[in-house]
């Protein structure tokens, strides 16, 4: 038995990463869009459809459903992913700032429901009024955000 050939039986780490990576490749495609330049216009807020009982939309399809003009969309969502990592139980400990789009205090969100601290479309829908009051639309506020660090 040749050398080369005790050293590939004597290496799985070579042949497990091998493997991987292949699977990897095989599995995943990865895509880019280019980017384009938005419009601060008002974003209006649809209503979403019911999400089916055994399996629950997580907070950035119902916020797809809500916001359907892609440009605020992705204004709203990149202010939420910096904000709560889209994590609608997220709480700053040293402001109390609470959910998907940090409001200060949480209860503000009961202005849209009284589901505020456990349903996320709740906090979209109060986050969405909050950003198109203030800054006339998600990507108004977005660009805020990117200037300032916050909004």
């Amino acid at each position: 038995m040749s050398a080369s050939l005790i050293r590939r039986i004597a290496s799985p780490k070579k042949a497990i990463t091998g493997g991987l990576v292949a699977a990897a490749a095989t599995g995943m495609v990865f895509a880019a869009a280019p980017a384009q330049a938005a419009t601060p216009t008002t974003a209006k807020a649809a209503v979403p459809a019911a999400a089916p009982a055994a399996a629950p939309a997580s907070a950035q399809a119902v916020a797809k459903q809500m916001i359907p003009d892609a440009a605020q969309y992705q204004a709203f969502s990149n202010i939420v992913a910096h904000e709560s990592g889209w994590n609608h139980t997220a709480t700053n400990s040293s402001s109390g700032a609470y959910g998907l789009v940090q409001a200060l205090p949480g209860s503000k969100m009961a202005s849209a429901g009284s589901d505020w601290k456990t349903n996320p479309a709740t906090q979209i829908k109060w986050g969405l009024d909050y950003m198109n009051s203030r800054y006339g639309s998600p990507v108004g506020a977005w660009n805020f955000w990117q200037a300032n660090g916050w909004y």
